[in-house]
């Protein structure tokens, strides 16, 4: 029961961040000096996954170039004597075992994560959206796979949240296991639902960006009916999975940027930035030095 495969779906148009996204895919936005899509990768690796499936769209052939060997940029790093810089590159293309499968149409999450069958198999796998970066001291997703280990059944991550921003969210409508579960904030989940308006929410936990599933999903992914827009959610192939199976909610330890919102984009490089060791100090004396209000 392993948790070998991690699915990123990367396909997105990223129009909240046009024009910056007109010619690049929003997973290669930088944050401080590596692409968001990089830290992502990384959480998964650190959890114990050893091979990644990124579902792309058209036109997003950068992301397979910044996993792929760099030949020429690697000899020319050696030639100079950067050695770190040229660790530091040779790290990124040996981080993981990498596919790729194209959505060719924006047709929903639960449509690309289809489109990882074949790769997934019959074995539970991570799901990790390229707009969510959680910082923590135990990586989000191997605090799931923990979490996995124990209930042997797919694992939303989630987080409180208050008032009406919940509306942004899938929202589930928790039962609380028996006291020992409860102190590891973990939660049975009964229903989930799609961006309720607020007055109809059934709970303040939202669902976060993080998921371990098991293989059921893809049957249950094929059932599902496309919503207004022509979509297959992945909460209606949720919702179906729930028929047959228990589905848990696991409140993570750490703090989440929204990476696709340009102000939390904006937060995340600041927080990361002050926590580096080779920028962090002198960062800091300088936002000290700005007449803020």
């Amino acid at each position: 029961m392993r948790i070998r495969k991690a699915v990123i779906p990367a396909a997105g148009l990223g129009t909240r961040f046009l024009p910056a996204t007109k010619a690049q895919p929003k997973e290669m936005l930088t944050l401080v000096d590596k692409p968001v899509i990089q830290y992502i990768v990384e959480e998964a690796v650190s959890a114990g996954i050893d091979h990644i499936i990124i579902v792309v769209g058209k036109g997003k052939r950068t992301i397979e170039n910044h996993f792929d060997v760099s030949h020429e940029l690697e000899k020319t790093l050696e030639n100079r004597g950067k050695k770190e810089l040229l660790r530091q590159i040779q790290r990124i293309s040996n981080l993981a075992r990498v596919s790729y499968v194209q959505q060719k149409e924006a047709l929903g999450l639960g449509h690309a994560i289809l489109l990882a069958k074949d790769l997934i198999g019959r074995e539970p796998f991570a799901v990790l959206l390229g707009d969510d970066l959680i910082d923590s001291s135990v990586p989000c997703t191997l605090q799931m796979v923990e979490v996995f280990k124990k209930f042997k059944s797919s694992i939303l991550a989630t987080q409180v949240v208050e008032g009406p921003d919940i509306s942004r969210y899938g929202v589930i409508k928790p039962k609380p296991l028996d006291s020992l579960a409860e102190t590891e904030n973990v939660f049975e989940v009964l229903d989930l639902v799609e961006k309720p308006p607020f007055a109809n929410a059934p709970s303040k936990f939202a669902i976060i960006g993080r998921y371990i599933l098991t293989e059921q999903i893809f049957d249950t992914l094929t059932r599902a009916k496309p919503d207004a827009n022509g979509e297959i959610q992945l909460t209606q192939g949720l919702r179906l999975l729930l028929e047959n199976q228990a589905i848990h909610g696991y409140c993570f330890e750490g703090k989440r940027f929204d990476a696709g919102d340009k102000l939390g984009f904006l937060k995340a490089t600041v927080e990361l930035a002050l926590k580096r060791k080779d920028l962090g100090e002198d960062f800091l004396n300088y936002l000290k030095k700005l007449s803020l209000c």
